[in-house]
């Protein structure tokens, strides 16, 4: 027996199923007019760096940052951007060149050299400020403690005035004749100043006098170099800063002319041809800066990030530059150097 009854029962269970998914479809869309349908996920804005010092940034030192960014997952210009300034060695550039970084609303500020990390300080108290290199940043004001720096500010320092007891050691055992020492420093430059005071107490350690050179201008070198070599100075003790790193070629040129055996603050004058140098390596500095970094665009605050200080340091000499003297360098004294540049 045929069931007259069952065609027209599906063409209504069929109706029904229409008018219940036109009912559905209607009431996502009311749904979706409301703002409650799921969205599609917004891309995630990359993050800007602001990198600023107070020398050219294309060196081999902003080339050790990119370096450090990219161990760790960043290529610039793909998940980061990186706004590129420096002061070409004009310290009254800085504030505006702050002032230019915060416009481009950066995230992070990289920043290297004592008067650039208290630009950025001046400038902003909330952007994350990181410091790829300072000089005694406790002793200098930069930060409050080492542990718990506080604020926005962290990243690395370099602890000058501890080194500088070591350099005058140094040299007084390349030379263990040399009573007089002439030292080229920036008054005006306070880890200088500290460094100064620890080259005193070194030297009166050592029974050495000092001679102060203190330079403010390019066009001192000349005339202070003059004046250490009429004073019999034997050797030389170059302090390391923005100020004398841009200007190595010529003080390295007026040391070789004065013949003065000296030792520098930074590896960079005897690759330029000075005699030799005791610092951390610089190269490390800026790769570490990469670290901090990625800690705070993870969610980090500066304030909890310690300080870091350099475990690692170099000691150069340039045996061409000795030769050049008439100089000899004591075997054990070359086997202590991590490099000899011939």
């Amino acid at each position: 027996m045929i069931e007259h009854w069952s065609v027209p029962r599906r063409r209504r269970q069929f109706v029904q199923g229409v008018v219940k998914l036109g009912l559905t479809l209607t009431g996502l869309s009311a749904l979706s007019g409301c703002g409650i349908a799921a969205r599609a996920p917004q891309p995630k804005p990359v993050p800007r760096i602001g990198y600023l010092w107070a020398k050219a940034s294309v060196t081999p030192l902003a080339e050790a940052f990119r370096e450090g960014l990219r161990d760790l997952g960043y290529i610039e210009g793909q998940n980061v951007i990186v706004e590129w300034r420096d002061a070409v060695g004009r310290e009254e550039r800085l504030p505006e060149l702050t002032a230019e970084l915060m416009g481009l609303k950066v995230d992070i500020l990289v920043v290297a050299g004592n008067p650039v990390v208290q630009a950025a300080k001046e400038a902003t108290s909330t952007i994350p400020i990181v410091m790829a290199h300072s000089s005694d940043a406790v002793g200098s004001g930069l930060v409050a403690s080492i542990a718990r720096p506080e604020a926005n500010v962290t990243g690395t320092t370099e602890r000058k005035p501890l080194l500088a007891g070591k350099r005058l050691e140094l040299l007084h055992e390349i030379l263990p004749g040399v009573g007089r020492v002439a030292v080229l420093w920036q008054p005006a430059d306070t880890p200088g100043a500290l460094e100064f005071r620890e080259t005193q107490a070194a030297a009166q350690t050592l029974g050495v006098r000092l001679q102060s050179l203190e330079v403010g201008d390019p066009d001192d070198f000349a005339s202070l170099l003059q004046s250490a070599t009429a004073e019999q100075a034997q050797a030389l003790i170059v302090f390391a800063n923005a100020f004398t790193l841009t200007h190595r070629a010529r003080i390295v040129e007026l040391v070789a002319q004065a013949r003065l055996p000296a030792m520098y603050g930074l590896k960079e004058f005897v690759e330029t041809g000075g005699l030799m140098s005791y610092a951390p390596n610089m190269a490390d500095f800026f790769r570490r800066a990469a670290y901090y970094v990625d800690r705070i665009l993870k969610g980090a605050k500066p304030a909890d990030l310690p300080v870091e200080q350099p475990m690692r340091f170099d000691f150069i000499i340039n045996l061409k530059t000795a030769q050049t003297l008439g100089l000899t360098i004591p075997p054990h004294m070359l086997a202590q150097a991590t490099e000899v540049i011939k």
